[in-house]
């Protein structure tokens, strides 16, 4: 090691005490939403299992993993514990908000996005085939709404509602079979969305703007959003209808002839690993057509991007209660790119999208104890950059990444998996009987089923 290289470690040595401590004050914050000893213990286990380094993420690897000689435990705190996992989710939330906070609310953004998960089975809880850009099409997936709190300092994922498509709302045997509650009914993914906005809101969450791309461009949504005194910044189809003040009404894709030639502007708009990233914007004033009663009108505009090259653009209806300048209304636009890399790095790291469950509130308690433990680390990974501070770049070296820092945590302040020899067998003998127990329950069926008429 040169003394270049052995300065940059010096430099850049992770804070595994630091992160050590955060990880119990978060713990210690979650902890009175368990009444009982054994189901706190438990989500710290879990905790740990989500951020461990292993093949699959489910119940009997994860309860293999942290030491418990059957699943049983880990299924029972998912499906029937008693403790409120909305309450861990709001908690958790408060806290990544305490630690991300930049102290700029104006240029806080919240972001709402949906992500699929693939499953084999509809028996799971709104599991159908449906539309989804995560998967590349139609596919037999669950759908769920996420809300992303994002800020100069970083992002997190604060909360989450199950798409329920209406095929599955209106199926009573599916709502029996999957436990689904008898006051959830078919919600479209834009009002799932105004309803976690909402509920952040009621919790104290301020932020300057919402962000959000096409599905989330309509009218009600828009309404409501402002009734909560927020700026949006939504990405609409070229086919979008729109006023201007001069009293035409046009699309989106027609009003692009109303900007001058001189209007446009190159801005950067983020970094990536070949460079930065250049697109000609434009803004042109129009007439809002969703303010709730009782409010100013703002200020609303449609912002178009356009690609350099092909000439391909993209629309986004903006409204603000006073006027901001365009660089501000990109920022937001951009920002919302942060909730595409939460979906990836949650389900990459933490198992988001690999609970094994069927039942409503099992995948509501799964996706909780999945997004605690991202709230973690993207807090921590947050923390380790204002300690490292611009002192990377002098080295020569990238910001610390989510996934590095969980290689540098792992074995330190994630403990190893379990994996000592009798502890292993005992996992094997455990499987290989069930699957046994399973194979007969199968046979039996089948015979049952080939028998009666």
């Amino acid at each position: 090691m040169n003394q270049d290289q052995a300065a940059a470690a010096r430099a850049v040595t992770v804070a595994h005490d630091e992160h050590a401590a955060l990880q119990q004050e978060l713990l210690a914050q979650v902890a009175w939403c368990f009444p009982r000893r054994e189901s706190r213990a438990t989500c710290g286990q879990m905790l740990a299992g989500l951020l461990m380094e292993l093949e699959d993420k489910n119940c009997w690897t994860l309860a293999e993993a942290v030491g418990h000689l059957t699943p049983d435990r880990l299924q029972h705190f998912l499906a029937r514990a008693s403790w409120d996992e909305q309450q861990v989710m709001a908690r958790a939330a408060r806290w990544a908000i305490e630690h991300l906070d930049d102290g700029d609310t104006d240029h806080t953004v919240l972001i709402i996005d949906e992500t699929a998960d693939a499953k084999s089975s509809t028996d799971a809880a709104g599991a159908a085939r449906q539309y989804s850009g995560t998967l590349g099409g139609v596919a037999l997936c669950q759908v769920a709404v996420h809300l992303a709190y994002a800020t100069s300092r970083g992002h997190a994922i604060l909360d989450r509602a199950l798409y329920l498509p209406e095929s599955r709302a209106a199926d009573e045997e599916h709502r029996e079979l999957a436990h689904i509650p008898d006051e959830v009914m078919f919600a479209t993914k834009p009002q799932l969305a105004g309803d976690l906005l909402e509920r952040a809101h009621a919790a104290g969450v301020r932020a300057a703007f919402a962000a959000g791309d096409e599905v989330y461009g309509g009218r009600e949504l828009r309404t409501r959003i402002r009734a909560l005194d927020l700026g949006y910044v939504l990405a609409v189809r070229s086919s979008t209808t729109v006023s201007t003040h001069a009293g035409r009404t046009l699309t989106a894709k027609d009003a692009v002839s109303l900007i001058p030639a001189g209007a446009w502007m190159r801005l950067r708009t983020g970094s990536g690993t070949k460079g930065t990233r250049h697109y000609d914007w434009a803004m042109l004033t129009i007439l809002p057509d969703d303010t709730p009663d009782g409010q100013d009108h703002g200020h609303s505009a449609l912002l178009v991007r356009r690609h350099r090259y092909t000439g391909q653009t993209s629309f986004y209806r903006c409204w603000s209660l006073r006027p901001v300048p365009l660089a501000r209304l990109i920022h937001v636009a951009t920002f919302r790119w942060r909730i595409e890399e939460d979906h990836q790095l949650a389900k990459q790291t933490c198992g988001l999208d690999a609970g094994q469950v069927i039942r409503w509130r099992s995948w509501h308690r799964w996706s909780t104890m999945a997004l605690l433990a991202y709230a973690f680390i993207a807090v921590a990974t947050a923390h380790q950059r204002q300690l490292d501070g611009p002192l990377v770049e002098h080295l020569g070296l990238v910001a610390i990444a989510i996934p590095e820092l969980l290689r540098q945590l792992r074995g330190i302040v994630i403990p190893d998996p379990r994996r000592d020899r009798e502890h292993r067998l005992t996992w094997s003998i455990w499987r290989r009987r069930h699957q046994y127990r399973a194979r007969l329950c199968h046979q039996r069926w089948h015979a049952y089923a080939e028998t009666t008429p």
